[in-house]
């Protein structure tokens, strides 16, 4: 069974930086669109990142462009996400998620496979 597993949450102070990590199974990095959300207490669910099937066409929502980075690992069947200047508007869950379809973009309804999500504290 298919299945994506968060981790690396937690909390820090603004501008500390935090590693998320997205663990796949039963389906290979390397053939997947995938993509970072969160999820603020009260708002809908938003895209952060992601890239397409190629690992290529990397998109970032504007709030985190340039502080937040995200990658794969083919080897380890990973994804990752690297955020830095962390800011307490960055408070929330952080889902990764993973598309059949081979460019979904952002829509969320667009991913077909989702993980259980790890929380991020930002303090001022």
């Amino acid at each position: 069974q298919d299945q994506l597993v968060e981790s690396g949450g937690g909390l820090v102070q603004a501008g500390d930086s935090l590693s998320l990590s997205c663990g796949v199974l039963g389906r290979t990095v390397r053939r997947y669109a995938m993509a970072w959300f969160r999820q603020a207490p009260g708002k809908e669910r938003q895209f952060v990142a992601g890239f397409d099937w190629t690992g290529g066409n990397v998109d970032y929502d504007d709030a985190v462009k340039g502080r937040f980075f995200i990658s794969r690992d083919l080897a380890k069947n990973t994804m990752s996400l690297q955020m830095n200047s962390l800011k307490p508007e960055d408070t929330a869950v952080y889902y990764c998620a993973s598309a059949g379809g081979r460019t979904p973009g952002r829509p969320a309804e667009s991913y077909d496979l989702w993980g259980q999500g790890t929380r991020v504290t930002v303090s001022s």
